[in-house]
């Protein structure tokens, strides 16, 4: 198989392997003779479209072409331009399939206070503002040393914010790490300030609320002669209150996965994405969590959502969703639809469009029971919207801070990044799978060799288990790689 038609109302199709000009191919039954040569996952042309015609992809407009496209003809930035515009009024017209309940399978987890569950038991460090990084990755590098019992590691999470900023930036700061800290992944967490900042100790005391002492530790540096013993002997408090947790049968339905795609390619839409999707609906259906984000790339594919949405209350939160980020970017004068990015585009995605029907269906069929501000906790189990951009470290730091137990990352350019959780890459095709060996978790790319979507979302099912059940790690884990990043938007003093 050389080409793949999505859907039957579709006038191009995807190129699995690459195509030679002269080429004779075929898909659902149409032939066409390729007029050259032409990369794997780009598009060609399975009928003639005028100037000024949509070429139709996953069923859906994915743009207007600028030039006649001949039937054979390569489809791509060069004849085929974004068909979007800016804001929109929408009508809700629901669409909703909810699969039928199941029973929730289990996963060994480490029961929290409150009723929370984490799937590792690892002490962070949390540093208030980036004055105190180093010292932060001082003291969990001379942690490990302490170690014992069922904790499996100190790790820091160094960041440049907490001070100089003002309004909603420091207030998503706060939040951000006022929900790592909160975060069940965490067996206990060391608060690290500097004292002298914005976002001071005593702020994120406060907005923390309720906390057990014995999990959740404070330290401002400034205030301490030697702030590395200091901190080591608060960790090493952490790490004895933690030592004894141990893993519990958790039903399924206290799972909460994150979605999210990186540098994507042709296949991403075909293979790992709609592979994400399949899990995502087993997942609902067992009556557990999936958070979806990276709102600008669901322009362009945002209907699909708001019919999917359980209400109209829920459908007019999405507008806004959609509305307000498309404000922000007009707000900085910047296009709304600067998008996909130069990977995308080797990759073989052309428009916004192309991109955002492909990613969505990491959110497969479910209905959209909630949708989440940044740094909001995920309060209603199933399918959420969350709010937040689709830069990778920003967008998966932004879904752990919503509380995703481990993130779903789909990618078909492959990347070594990880987030302060759990990181399951997937990759889109089987070349980046052999090449990438150190990065790459799970390989969707049999869905175009023979195996089945059942088959393989059954095989990402057991090993989404195993991992947050700890009998196995990520590639990002066995790294040591955690990073994280804050969404940022206004002024620094």
């Amino acid at each position: 198989m050389s080409l793949i038609q999505i859907s039957p109302a579709d006038n191009v199709a995807v190129a699995v392997k690459p195509v030679l000009a002269g080429q004779q191919l075929e898909t659902g039954g149409t032939r066409v003779t390729a007029r050259s040569d032409m990369p794997f996952g780009h598009k060609i042309a399975l009928a003639d479209i005028p100037e000024g015609g949509e070429v139709v992809k996953y069923g859906c407009p994915i743009g207007r072409v600028s030039a006649d496209i001949k039937v054979g003809e390569h489809v791509h930035s060069h004849n085929l331009k974004t068909g979007l515009g800016g804001q929109q009024e929408y009508t809700y017209a629901p669409a909703l399939t909810p699969s039928a309940p199941r029973a929730a399978g289990k996963f060994m987890g480490f029961q929290r206070q409150g009723g929370k569950v984490g799937i590792r038991n690892e002490i962070w460090i949390i540093p208030t503002v980036g004055c105190v990084n180093s010292t932060g990755e001082a003291v969990a590098r001379k942690a490990r040393e302490l170690i014992r019992g069922s904790v499996q590691g100190v790790y820091s999470f160094p960041h440049p914010y907490g001070c100089s900023q003002l309004g909603e930036d420091h207030e998503n700061t706060k939040k951000a790490l006022c929900g790592l800290v909160r975060h069940p992944n965490a067996g206990g967490v060391l608060v690290l300030g500097l004292g002298c900042e914005n976002n001071g100790v005593a702020g994120m005391r406060e907005m923390l609320g309720d906390i057990d002492e014995s999990r959740v530790k404070f330290l401002v540096c400034q205030d301490c002669g030697d702030e590395i013993s200091a901190a080591l002997a608060l960790v090493d408090e952490l790490i004895d209150a933690a030592k004894g947790d141990i893993r519990e049968a958790v039903p399924t339905s206290e799972l909460i996965v994150g979605l999210k795609c990186g540098g994507s390619d042709g296949l991403s839409g075909i293979t790992a994405n709609p592979l994400a999707g399949a899990f995502t609906d087993r997942l609902a259906a067992e009556g557990g969590s999936a958070i979806l984000t990276e709102v600008p790339e669901m322009f362009g594919a945002e209907t699909i959502l708001m019919n999917r949405c359980r209400d109209k209350a829920i459908f007019q939160k999405t507008v806004s969703l959609i509305n307000n980020f498309k404000a922000y970017f007009t707000s900085h004068n910047q296009p709304v639809y600067e998008n996909p990015s130069p990977g995308n585009k080797d990759g073989g995605l052309t428009t916004l469009e192309d991109k955002a029907l492909g990613c969505t269906q990491k959110s497969g069929t479910a209905t959209v029971v909630g949708v989440l501000s940044y740094g909001e906790a995920l309060h209603e189990k199933g399918l959420n919207l969350l709010n937040s951009p689709g830069n990778d470290l920003v967008a998966s730091t932004a879904l752990a801070v919503s509380g995703a137990h481990l993130i779903l990352f789909t990618t078909g350019r492959g990347t070594p990044f990880g987030s302060p959780v759990p990181t399951v890459k997937i990759s889109s095709n089987t070349a980046l799978f052999r090449r990438k060996p150190g990065w790459i978790d799970f390989d969707a790319g049999p869905l175009v060799s023979g195996t089945s979507m059942r088959e393989l979302a059954d095989s990402l099912y057991g090993c989404v288990i195993k991992l947050a059940s700890g009998e196995e790690y990520t590639k990002t884990e066995q790294n040591g790689i955690r990073d994280m990043a804050i969404f940022k938007d206004g002024v620094t003093l």
